[in-house]
């Protein structure tokens, strides 16, 4: 039941896999927490926004909700923008008219993927596709705010969704030879860990823009060949390139992200992309 007198933690997209795992770990150190999903608030609709805004007190806003289908995003041009940008818009108006401190997550996509070095985050940006452009454009809006997180994350899964791991475990039950991307490079990275940083973070209110996925870099291709291995899955594994497996939105090749800033700031080191995965296939009953 919700006190109005109390101020809450918002969460938007908390029926997502990284909206519900930050929930969880809010509830887990005592907040008070309201968790939102697209059916209790649409942030497309100005009105609908402001009105929750004015019928709520809020502490903080982490702000989830996105539209993730990548490729998707090249043809649904305008429900990508309505929601990753406009929607983004309606959260920050209301987090700047009640001086609220906002945490928005963006993506390793906004910088292109050029060369082979981790990205810093203050490096050009250079968004390829239009999800990435998007993503961008968010950031820029939420910059407009006194007290902000934006905390930019890559490859990730969780228990609450879809994601790379699970389609593997998918189509290992009818495959036994896939074809995986092998020049892409990044840090997969797990939503339980993330949600831990991000609530130290919201703790410590350090605000800023941060880089946050679990250590270690790897391919694709190799990700999946771990996956399986972990599993025993009996699936061969067969490398194939960004421009031969022709996904319809651009990819960096290069998703390497520097959590110098990160750690610099005090916060814990991340565990290995390795380890998140066994805690992962755990989770799920896999392993």
């Amino acid at each position: 039941m919700i006190d109005n007198n109390i101020k809450y933690i918002l969460v938007t997209g908390a029926t997502g896999q990284l909206g519900f795992d930050i929930v969880s770990e809010l509830i887990k150190r005592g907040h008070h927490v309201m968790g939102v999903g697209s059916a209790d608030l649409d942030i497309t609709d100005d009105e609908a926004v402001f009105n929750f805004f004015n019928a709520f007190k809020f502490s903080h806003v982490i702000h989830t909700a996105a539209y993730t289908k990548v490729d998707k995003a090249e043809e649904e041009k305008d429900l990508n923008y309505e929601i990753n940008v406009h929607g983004t818009e309606n959260i920050v108006s209301g987090c700047y008219k009640y001086g609220i401190p906002m945490t928005y997550f963006s993506t390793d996509y906004v910088f292109g993927g050029e060369g082979d070095k981790p990205f810093k985050e203050d490096d050009p940006i250079n968004p390829l596709c239009e999800y990435a452009n998007a993503k961008y454009q968010g950031e820029e809006l939420v910059k407009k705010l006194k007290d902000y997180f934006i905390i930019r994350i890559s490859w990730v899964y969780g228990k609450n969704g879809k994601n790379f791991v699970k389609t593997m475990l998918e189509l290992s039950k009818t495959k036994t030879e896939l074809k995986i991307v092998a020049d892409q490079i990044g840090s997969p990275s797990y939503t339980i860990d993330i949600a831990k940083e991000t609530v130290d973070m919201i703790e410590s209110k350090k605000y800023g823009i941060y880089h946050m996925t679990n250590e270690g870099f790897v391919s694709w291709a190799d990700f999946a060949r771990e996956i399986f291995r972990k599993t025993g899955k009996k699936v061969n594994v067969i490398d194939t390139t960004t421009e031969d497996y022709g996904a319809l939105a651009l990819r960096p090749k290069n998703s390497r992200l520097d959590k110098t800033k990160l750690y610099n700031a005090g916060f814990d080191r991340m565990p290995t992309w390795n380890d998140a995965l066994d805690r992962y296939l755990k989770e799920i009953g896999e392993i």
